[in-house]
């Protein structure tokens, strides 16, 4: 299974998931200590995270950058 992703794509937290293979508590512990990107709100219960902020999360990630 593949997502198509752009810099202008709007990921929810599945998505997220697939491409950035942690567990969802950890996901969010990472988006408040400023290790993984902040969300935006798109809705009043509803959160995306920006394509471009995930495709340099996981360029950092692959160049090992990423692992602390």
């Amino acid at each position: 299974m593949s997502i198509s992703i752009t810099e202008e794509s709007l990921l929810r937290l599945p998505e997220v998931l697939k491409l950035i293979p942690v567990a969802k508590s950890t996901w969010w512990a990472g988006c408040k200590s400023g290790k993984f990107p902040r969300p935006v709100k798109i809705g009043a219960r509803t959160s995306a995270w920006r394509g471009a902020d995930i495709i340099a999360l996981r360029e950092k990630i692959f160049q090992g950058e990423g692992q602390k």
